[in-house]
């Protein structure tokens, strides 16, 4: 098929998205806290949020969109000061609500579950670190002058996704595990909770130094 890269390109690129998917960033960060407060489901439904805004990503790299942004300092200092903000505003949740909160009713919980894939997909979507790797990541992969490229990214793009589940998904399995322990040590879960906030913090000023290349 026409979308498909060649062999090569597509191991290259799986062993690329491995490396990648094992280095800290706030999306792990989110997909970890929302298991050890919430559970295993609130993880997985924050870590869809955040295949979700990959998926957005990759179209805006395919239209151009993603470029527009980057060329415009205005555009690029907003979204910065807006993804920033969005994190330290989830650290401050850590700290206020922290991993005492638990839905109540079965409603409740479907109201969560719906609530952490917005926050997975917004902190993936505001995050401008992500949006200037997809434009100089995924492109390495294709050729300008192919006319296939736009099909190719976008398989490269979905292709991220599927590499970066076997590692994403057992460390919310992970989490899930390690919250019982936490249930009954209140003490080590307030800990935790300053922990990722700590962690939110460190990434909102991580974005708001990224410079646009």
């Amino acid at each position: 098929m026409d979308f498909i890269p060649d062999t090569a390109t597509v191991l290259q690129f799986a062993v690329a998205t491995l490396v990648l998917a094992i280095t800290p960033g706030p999306d792990m960060t989110l997909f970890v806290s929302r298991a050890l407060s919430q559970g295993r489901a609130a993880g997985f439904a924050s870590m869809l949020g955040s295949f979700c805004g990959i998926v957005v990503h990759t179209l805006l790299v395919v239209v151009g969109i993603s470029a527009l942004i980057v060329a415009s300092p205005g555009a690029f200092l907003v979204l910065k000061l807006f993804g920033a903000g969005y994190l330290v505003f989830l650290a401050w949740q850590a700290i206020r609500y922290g991993s005492t909160f638990t839905p109540a009713t079965v409603r409740g919980v479907e109201r969560s579950l719906l609530r952490n894939w917005a926050t997975g997909f917004g902190v993936n979507l505001a995050n401008p670190k992500v949006i200037l790797f997809y434009m100089t990541f995924l492109p390495q992969f294709v050729s300008a002058g192919d006319p296939h490229a736009p099909g190719k990214l976008v398989f490269l793009g979905l292709m991220f996704i599927v590499v970066s589940i076997p590692v994403t998904a057992p460390m919310v399995l992970a989490a899930d595990s390690f919250a019982a322990l936490m249930k009954r040590n209140p003490r080590i879960t307030r800990v935790v909770d300053w922990l990722f906030a700590g962690v939110f913090s460190a990434f909102a000023l991580r974005i708001l130094t990224a410079q646009a290349k």
